[in-house]
């Protein structure tokens, strides 16, 4: 019974469903890159490396042949037992032109020299492999200290470009009134988290929720702006080494 219900918790805070509204402070976001991931990776074929995977939050929807998830070597990771592989953040351990596509979610960010980085995920990619990238726009630090940029969508296409990838499918999560909920809903976060999960449950429960619901209520109604947003979802191929 405990077990099934730490299964429920962990997914609806990955893809959360109606019930994600009462338990997860960030429901707009991830729902939105749920959305938007699981309509994209149908595009990734082949041997994929996962960079940054984490947990490992889209694998189950990911229909390939292999899948490798790579993360920085650190203990924290370490102990996830997640990762398949391990690096020092500057060279991938595979050889040139080794994967059919790659992956990245919410990771670039985190890059202090985004130019490398590319350069690095271009080294590792066949030509004409395909790049599901996704990275915050609007959002509050996070992961401190290691949270170094965000990106426009312009910013984002110029840098890619440069590295030898060319943007396919574009696409701006939460580009409604629902942004301001969940900027909301992060402050109160932030602001009330303890290490009692009791007291964060009824937060969540007295103070998040009916924000959630709100919020999802006034995006039904109100228009879309597309200058104001929370997270780039990005479909891109190598057109070429660099």
């Amino acid at each position: 019974m405990f077990n099934d219900i730490k299964k429920l918790y962990r997914k609806e805070q990955f893809n959360p469903s109606f019930i994600g509204l009462f338990i997860n402070p960030f429901y707009f976001a991830r729902k939105g890159l749920y959305l938007h991931v699981s309509a994209l990776i149908v595009h990734l074929k082949g041997e994929l490396l996962d960079i940054g995977c984490g947990k490992k939050p889209y694998e189950n929807i990911c229909k390939v042949d292999k899948y490798i998830g790579l993360e920085i070597d650190s203990e924290v990771n370490r102990k996830n037992k997640k990762a398949d592989f391990f690096y020092d953040g500057d060279t991938m351990p595979f050889e040139d032109k080794s994967f059919d596509s790659l992956m990245s979610n919410q990771v670039f960010e985190h890059v202090f020299n985004p130019n490398e980085f590319l350069k690095e995920m271009n080294r590792v990619a066949k030509i004409d492999a395909k790049l599901l990238l996704t990275v915050p726009f609007v959002w509050d630090e996070h992961e401190q200290p290691y949270d170094y940029a965000r990106y426009s969508s312009f910013g984002l296409k110029h840098i890619l470009n440069e590295n030898g990838f060319e943007v396919i499918e574009y696409r701006k999560s939460n580009n409604g009134i629902e942004v301001i909920f969940q900027l909301i809903n992060a402050y109160i976060y932030k602001t009330t988290l303890s290490k009692s999960r009791y007291i964060n449950l009824v937060s969540m429960l007295v103070l998040m929720a009916p924000i959630n619901m709100v919020g999802m209520i006034f995006a039904l109604v109100l228009p879309k702006n597309d200058d104001l947003y929370l997270d780039n979802i990005v479909l891109a191929k190598k057109v070429r080494d660099v």
